[in-house]
This record gives structure tokens, sequence and C-alpha cells, in this order.
């Protein structure tokens, strides 16, 4: 790296810590991220404040174009930005407020969109004033999603929605949807499908929330009966949205490649002083069980080694943000560093990690069982563990085929 570059970069953090400390609401601080945002009352109008200050500077999607929403930064910059909000104690919302749009709908519609959809949509999503939601997943349709059999039927000027979607994460609280339809009945299964987007609040859209183990969760049962598709709203060619779906579920995967927990933000207490406060201590400072001392080491150095592995493929991108099957090698190894964080947590906490109300328990207690039960989705949600296998096997591998083809 040159001086002149490097002197760059330093002058665009300086740049971003002060915006970042003259702008971020301290009632946020360290405050944990939550797909429904802050509630009501003073954190809402803090993290609304929040919203409007990074909407305003494109830092919603900051690597989006500036005519939609974005601020045409690197995505080296983009980490940056990220980086000193962390190092502030806080985390930027849009992305959550935006359901799967950031991270998915919004890169698929860049390169699949005509002008008028971008235009139409990419703004809000930027902003995160606007929620979308994915109909892919189906009651019959998992892991064969080509398999689906809702169908969109063609009535000349728009397209008429029929059928169920299943795990439609944020369906009862979004806007806007993008669903995987069946176009063409007599098609080979992935040669008939089609990409349409839609809005949710309209006569023909019924959506009923998943109550999951851990109490909580964004997962719904959504049904189309007559829904209307504007044909204008088809995203790809009629009858190829399997390319379309195939290339926003690479974004899924790049976007989960994080190890962070389910309720990450902001800052937290380290493992070890979690471990050393619950499973006690040596007089020399050294965690006293020393099983779960040696364990604890393995995780952090997995933890450590996931982290350096996505800062390598990145570098090794040379700022290209093109998302590969190198994706599902990191969403793997994102799901066994969270995981063994939950089971290492609730380990080490004895009794008080399986607390699941009352006084009695500390917040942070009440919410790690939560957390390990609902982190048992990880391995299944966005491609499961197996179909990540399968990719990396035939494409990063190469070995043969031993699914179908496509």
């Amino acid at each position: 790296m040159s001086t002149a570059t490097s002197a760059a970069g330093d002058a665009f953090r300086e740049s971003v810590r002060s915006w970042v400390e003259a702008n971020f609401p301290q009632e946020l601080k360290d405050q944990p991220a939550s797909m429904e945002g802050a509630g009501d009352g003073d954190l809402a109008q803090a993290l609304e404040r929040w919203r409007d200050a990074l909407a305003g500077q494109g830092w919603g999607a900051p690597t989006w174009p500036k005519a939609y929403g974005g601020a045409g930064l690197t995505p080296a910059e983009a980490r940056v930005i990220s980086q000193e909000i962390g190092r502030a104690g806080g985390y930027n919302p849009i992305p959550l407020m935006a359901g799967m749009g950031v991270t998915m709908v919004g890169p698929t519609l860049l390169e699949y969109g005509t002008d008028e959809q971008k235009e139409k949509h990419l703004p809000g999503i930027a902003s995160g004033k606007i929620r979308w939601c994915l109909g892919l997943s189906e009651p019959n349709a998992g892991s064969d999603l080509a398999g689906l059999a809702t169908k969109a039927e063609d009535k000349d000027d728009h397209f008429a929605l029929n059928g169920q979607k299943i795990w439609t994460s944020g369906a009862d609280i979004s806007q806007w949807c993008g669903a995987l339809v069946r176009t063409e009945p007599q098609a080979p299964k992935r040669d008939g499908l089609s990409f349409v987007l839609l809005p949710m609040d309209q006569p023909g859209v019924e959506t009923r929330p998943i109550k999951l183990i851990s109490g909580a969760s964004p997962f719904c049962e959504t049904y189309f009966n007559d829904a209307r598709a504007e044909k204008s709203d088809l995203l790809g060619p009629l009858n190829k949205g399997w390319s379309v779906v195939k290339r926003l579920l690479q974004h899924e995967r790049a976007s989960q490649t994080s190890a962070r927990g389910p309720g990450a933000g902001g800052k937290s207490e380290s493992l070890q002083a979690i471990a050393k406060r619950y499973a006690g201590e040596t007089a020399d400072g050294k965690l006293e069980d020393a099983d779960l001392r040696a364990r604890l080491t393995r995780h952090l150095m997995d933890a450590e080694a996931h982290r350096l592995t996505a800062e390598r493929i990145t570098a090794e991108a040379k700022g290209n943000a093109e998302v590969s099957a190198a994706a599902s090698i990191m969403k793997n190894s994102a799901t066994s560093v969270s995981q063994t964080r939950s089971e290492l947590m609730i380990e080490l906490m004895g009794y008080r990690g399986l607390g699941w109300e009352g006084e009695a328990f500390r917040p942070q207690e009440l919410d790690t069982v939560r957390e390990w039960l609902w982190g048992k989705a990880i391995s299944i949600y966005g491609g499961s563990a197996e179909v990540q296998n399968n990719i990396i096997s035939k494409n990063i591998l190469g070995l043969p085929e031993t699914t179908q083809k496509g």
C-alpha cells in the first residue's frame, strides 16, 4: 500500500469517526440489535434519528450508487464505517429495518432490475423505510426449492399468485415481498419459474406468524389467494427465475458469514470474562476448569481463524464485490462458530444459563437459553449445511454431481 493510499484511508476513517461521534445517539450505546427495532418510547425515537442520519449519508447501503440511496463507496470503505459505528458502541439498523432488502433483494435488483425497478425500489430499501421479505420455501419445497407449487397465472396486465410459502421471515411486518413462483407448469421444474415483486398490503396476501421453541420468531406462513404482482415487477426474464434466485441466495450466504450471535449488536463482554465470572478462576487468573479452558481456547482460535479467513477472501477479491461459492464455506464456518459459542455459554453458566423467566435471573441469563435454541436454525436457513457442502464439493473441489443438474 502506498503512503498516499494509506493517508487517504486514515483521513477517511477519521472523518467517519468524527461524524459518528457527532451523530450517534448515546441512548443506543451498547443496545442489542433486533429485527423489529427498539419498540416504543425514547429508544425508538433515538433509533429513528439514527436511521435518518445514516440514510442521509447513504450509509444504509454504502456501496450502492448514490442515485439509488447509497454512497458509492468501496467495500473497504463500507467496512470502515461498520468498524467505527461498532467502536462507538452502536450498529447500523438499516439492514435490519429493511428485512431482506439490503442483503438480498437490493443486490439482486442491482444486477437484474430495470432502471425503472431500481428507481422504484432501491431508495426505500437503502433508507430502511421499506421492509422486504422473501417468498421462497414451501411446505413441500425446502432444500428442493425448485419443486415449489405456488403458481402465477398471466392475467394480461398482471400475475395472479396462488399458493403457500413458509418460513417467510418478517412477512407480517414487511411492505414488499420477492417471490419465486411457477409461471410455466408444463416446463421442467427449474425452467418454468419466475421471480416477481409484490406489495404485501393487499387482500390476496395473508400471513400467520410461527412461534418457535425459543419463544420468539420472525418466521411466518404466507398465503397467496389471487395476490397481484404487476408485470412491471417481474425481476429478470419470464421463466428464468431460477437463475435470479440462485444469485439472490449467493448474496444471502455472503451476508451470513459473520460469526456473531443472533442478538449481537454494539459491544459485549468477552466470553473469557463471562467464563471466569461463572466458572471461577485460579489464583493466577486462569479459568478453573481445565477441560472447559481447553474447549474455550479452541473455540476462540476457530473464531479468529474464521475472521482472518473472511479478511483474506475480501483482500483477495481486490475490491470486487462479487460473491462466489466461497460464501458457502464461510456460511458453514460461521454456523459452527456461533453454535459452539452458544453451547459454551449454556455450559459455563450452569443452571443460571437455563432460566426462562423470573427476577431471579439476569437479562443476559434469560437471553442465553433463547439464543441457544434460536441458533439451531442457523445451520438450516439460507440453505442447510448439507446444501452448502454440496456446493463446495461441486464448485470448489470439482467433485462429480451427485444430486441433480442445475
